[in-house]
């Protein structure tokens, strides 16, 4: 029986510096920092992440240590986790981030919520593009996947302004606060086509940072 080989090697994840992405809006993903932790309690108290994402509730110092704690798990390659932030400073409104890592596989699944700042900003789609983007291209996964409840369309257009088609619906497959959801499957390939709309927010966003390397 010949043994195939790792998708992506064990190391490669933790070796790789955790790099920033400029998004359109004036926002930028960038890893999560101690000073960010009230943006983290907030998004435990918001009513709509807290029904989609159950993060449960964190005090200050709880929140310092989670954030910590995703630097800890980044270098077990387990989680890489992304601030959505203003490009000139400030807390978060947002959180990006792979997880359930399965490096000789070569897959992992996303995970995002908005605080009420970001919502509407039309930050998200390109923020998952981006990150997918580097997953594929600089950490050589294969195929990345997006799940959420069938009642979560707000996601379901995310995923697929992102380039993540609908694969199916995956029944009774997660439990909230009201019940057993339902939820859609989508899920992108290294070897797919860059979906248009994230391709006119990445040529839009090197123009900014062109402009901005001339003045």
């Amino acid at each position: 029986m010949t043994d195939i080989p790792p998708v992506v090697a064990p190391g490669r994840l933790a070796a790789l510096a955790q790099p920033s992405f400029a998004l359109p809006g004036g926002l930028v993903l960038r890893p999560w920092a101690a000073q960010d932790a009230p943006a983290l309690v907030q998004a435990c108290l918001d009513p709509d992440i807290r029904h989609w994402n159950r993060p449960g509730l964190l005090s200050p110092e709880q929140a310092r240590e989670r954030i910590a704690a995703w630097e800890d798990r980044r270098l077990a390659e387990r989680a890489v986790m992304w601030a959505v932030a203003p490009a000139e400073g400030g807390l978060p409104v947002g959180l990006i981030g792979l997880a359930d890592f399965d490096l000789p596989g070569g897959s992992a699944e996303f995970l995002y919520w908005l605080l009420p700042a970001g919502r509407g900003s039309g930050a998200m789609a390109p923020a998952v593009d981006r990150v997918s983007s580097w997953a594929f291209e600089e950490l050589g996964l294969h195929r990345l996947r997006i799940t959420h409840s069938v009642a979560n369309p707000a996601s379901c257009r995310i995923a697929a302004k992102a380039g993540f088609p609908l694969e199916g619906t995956m029944r009774g497959a997660l439990l909230h606060a009201d019940g057993w959801h339902d939820e859609h499957l989508h899920a992108r390939l290294r070897t797919d086509p860059v979906p248009p709309p994230a391709q006119a927010a990445r040529d839009a966003v090197r123009r900014k940072v062109t402009r901005s390397s001339v003045l």
